[in-house]
């Protein structure tokens, strides 16, 4: 297209945008505005007219009429301006209608030309594109459609300029830009094509994986292109290497000799291809060859020429028969050409770029199945076989695809917990019980796993086999008990059954001497225990409690965890447990200790063992010495980020002052006089609390949570004292659930007021259930 085109394409299309803006100016209901562009109109009526005479163009009217009408008491400028505006108006109408029907038509063109484009009749498909374009000439898409043809056609220079026309029309046009940058690739501008790819990640920073992957190319495509430059530098100098490689390919080529001379041919090419740049005057790979020696020295060959060399990678492993063929081969009977298969691999995946090439063109399923296959040896090579398959494991690529394809390899992976240890490589082993372990962190993965019954079967034939002797299958079986902590987060869990074996297992687990054992073992148990109320009894016989006590005493962060929450879930389920606890910690100081953690789900289930043990008779009146009154209560009046923390030590509080009556009259002033200081000046965070805490409703006010205040309402010895309190400004938030069974004493209470009655609905507003820290 022509310089003096486009600049004409571009003073129409300012002149639409302006007359438009104007014509919207004059119909505003702002007056200023209408006259503003009155004004503007005059003045571009007047520049209009002395354009026509610098053109020397003239326009003559016939000014005679026939039948005069009467003299008009509107001004005549003012018809003038308004019979401008009006045509401009019908002008500006047809165009707006006539720009429509060509969109319609350069759409209909666009579509017949995408289609010719995916039958790859990449020439009909710029005819329609161009034809489009001259319905619409700002129509970007057509001009970056157009490119792509051109660029399917070896056309690349024409692909510029198309891409150049899509970005007037559009300076963010990323697929412009996209265009551009393969055009000049192919043209071998590696510096442009990495700024044009460079400036789709400043358009849109979200295209960074795919702007990755285009650089990955450029720089590719540049080191193949100076290695073949070198390389034919070394032919046309008549280095005797490379004339030997020359002649060898040539030779090679011939058909009908026996399989021992092509060996030895490529044997010899091997040598010669190791420490050289030559690798890229190899251009051809070996054919299938039913023989081990010729499959074992095409192998050893493609190592050579792929060593070091990432556009030889590239060219291998994009071949169509590839794919298929390098999973086969490692999963081949002879051991020989296996080796050298996992050898070649290994290569390959040493590099981004190579794993990348091996996620996105072999088969997937088969290289899975010929790797878990490599457990059958029990030397090195069932670790390097393990090894590959850990790093492709954490590529994000590969994880999609395996919760994609998990149906389909799940049997090979269920395979290998129904391996016999005693047999199998232990260190290959546990990689790949820890392969998937990792990959079932993920929902929907773990969904499917535990779903499977053979899958959750062999794992406890597994763990079965390792009980034998623990000390020798160690690593097994720490590895299988992460693999089962994963599956056991599966809620609700799929089998109750499954789960009790589980439990009982781990129970007997407890016994063992090692600290990684035990600590797993336990958090397997924190979270089968509450599917079902047998799992606890059972748990319960077993001493779980006393075992619990010992875990915490011993510290650690992890096991605490595990322990505490077991703790919560057998005294919030049995009576027997809270009494067995009171008995190992009379005055319950390993709980109250981890209420001074920075843990908050420690101290949450701990505040919940708390509450559920101060039922215990006396128990409460053992605490009258300590300090838990004021602890519970910072931890209910906000310094507990988690609501669920607030709200279990606000219950506790409650059930502590309801069994002990002398807690309230040892903390009266704290509880009902507790004031939170007010914002410091310039901040907006009150000294001494949580930014999460409620909300302060103004210097010196009073303050307390909804979870205290139902603390204080839980203890009838503090309702009467209440009552000559003013109304407290809370901070309370609606809530659908009110819990009637702290409603219920106060309904059959005799001496229950009508103003203690109105405390309590106003307090329990904001009322929940008493939440179990998961």
């Amino acid at each position: 297209m022509a310089d003096y085109q486009e600049e004409d394409l571009q003073k129409f299309l300012k002149n639409v945008d302006e007359i438009t803006n104007l014509i919207q100016e004059m119909n505003s209901d702002d007056p200023v505005v209408r006259e503003k562009a009155v004004l503007e109109t005059e003045k571009r009526l007047q520049f209009t007219e002395e354009d026509q005479e610098e053109d020397e163009c003239r326009t003559t009217v016939d000014k005679t009429m026939i039948s005069p009408p009467q003299a008009s008491t509107k001004n005549t400028d003012e018809i003038n301006t308004e019979a401008f505006l009006a045509s401009m108006e019908k002008d500006a109408k047809e165009r707006a209608k006539r720009r429509r029907e060509n969109k319609v038509l350069a759409d209909a063109l666009k579509e017949k030309g995408n289609e010719a484009f995916v039958k790859g009749d990449y020439e009909t498909a710029i005819l329609c594109y161009s034809e489009g374009l001259e319905k619409l000439k700002d129509m970007k898409v057509l001009y970056t459609n157009r490119a792509q043809a051109y660029i399917k056609l070896g056309d690349y220079r024409k692909a510029l300029v198309d891409c150049e026309w899509a970005l007037k029309c559009d300076e963010k046009c990323t697929k412009a830009y996209f265009h551009m940058g393969k055009a000049h690739l192919a043209l071998k501008n590696y510096s442009v094509s990495r700024g044009c790819y460079q400036k789709i990640l400043e358009i849109n920073p979200q295209l960074q994986t795919q702007v990755k992957d285009y650089l990955n190319q450029v720089d590719l495509r540049e080191k193949a292109d100076l290695q073949e430059k070198e390389a034919q530098e070394a032919l046309d100098s008549g280095t005797n290497t490379a004339v030997t490689t020359k002649n060898l390919l040539e030779i090679l080529s011939k058909p009908d000799h026996i399989p021992s001379f092509y060996a030895g041919g490529i044997e010899i090419l091997t040598d010669m291809m190791k420490d050289c740049k030559l690798a890229m005057c190899f251009s051809t790979a070996g054919k299938d060859a039913v023989e081990e020696t010729v499959c074992m020295s095409v192998l050893r060959l493609w190592q050579a020429v792929c060593s070091e060399n990432e556009e030889n990678q590239r060219l291998l492993v994009l071949r169509p028969d590839t794919g298929q063929l390098l999973p086969s081969l490692l999963a081949s009977r002879v051991p020989n050409i296996r080796q050298q298969t996992l050898a070649l691999l290994l290569q390959l995946a040493q590099t981004e770029n190579g794993r990348s090439l091996i996620m996105g063109h072999l088969d997937l399923t088969g290289l899975l199945e010929a790797l878990v296959s490599f457990l059958d040896f029990s030397d090195k090579k069932a670790n390097s076989a393990m090894g590959l398959l850990t790093d492709l494991a954490l590529e994000e690529r590969f994880q999609v695809w395996f919760q994609a394809s998990l149906p389909d390899v799940l049997l090979a992976l269920t395979g290998v917990l129904k391996r016999d240890p005693k047999v199998t490589n232990t260190s290959a082993l546990c990689q790949c019980i820890a392969i998937m372990g990792n990959l079932s962190a993920e929902a929907a993965t773990r969904r499917q796993m535990s779903a499977s019954e053979e899958f959750r079967d062999a794992c406890l034939g597994l763990m079965a086999k390792c009980e034998e002797d623990v000390d020798l299958f160690r690593e097994v079986m720490y590895t299988l008990l992460g693999l089962m902590m994963n599956l056991c987060l599966q809620s609700p869990c799929v089998s109750e059954v499954w789960a009790m074996e589980v439990s009982r297992k781990c129970l007997s687990l407890l016994n063992s001497q090692d600290g990684g054992i035990l600590t797993r073992a336990a958090g397997i148990l924190s979270r089968t225990l509450s599917s079902s109320l047998k799992i606890v009894e059972e748990a319960l016989r077993a001493g779980v409690v006393k075992k619990m006590i010992k875990f915490l005493k011993a510290g650690g962060q992890t096991a605490s965890r595990y322990a505490v929450k077991i703790l919560a879930i057998c005294t919030n389920s049995y009576h027997e447990a809270r009494e067995e606890l009171i008995r190992l910690d009379k005055k319950l100081g390993v709980l109250m200790q981890l209420l001074g953690s920075e843990d908050e789900i420690l101290v949450g289930n701990a505040t919940l063992c708390l509450g559920n043990c101060v039922e215990v008779p006396h128990v409460a009146s053992s605490l009258l010495t300590t300090d838990i009154v004021p602890v519970l209560l910072k931890l209910a009046g906000g310094d507990a980020q988690k609501t669920a923390v607030q709200l279990n030590a606000g219950i506790a509080l409650g059930k502590l002052c309801t069994a002990e009556p002398r807690c309230t009259a040892r903390q009266g002033a704290q509880l009902l006089l507790w004031r939170k200081p007010p914002h410091p000046q310039g901040t907006g965070e009150s000294s001494g609390c949580s930014r999460r805490g409620n909300t302060v409703m103004g210097q010196g006010s009073f303050w307390a949570p909804t979870a205290v205040v139902f603390s204080l309402f839980h203890s009838r010895s503090l309702l009467q004292p209440l009552l000559f309190l003013p109304l407290l400004p809370l901070p309370l938030t609606p809530s659908p659930l009110l819990s009637v069974s702290f409603l219920s004493p106060l309904l059959f209470q005799k001496q229950t007021s009508p103003a203690s009655f109105f405390f309590f609905f106003f307090f329990a507003w904001d009322l929940s259930v008493w939440e179990n820290v998961p």
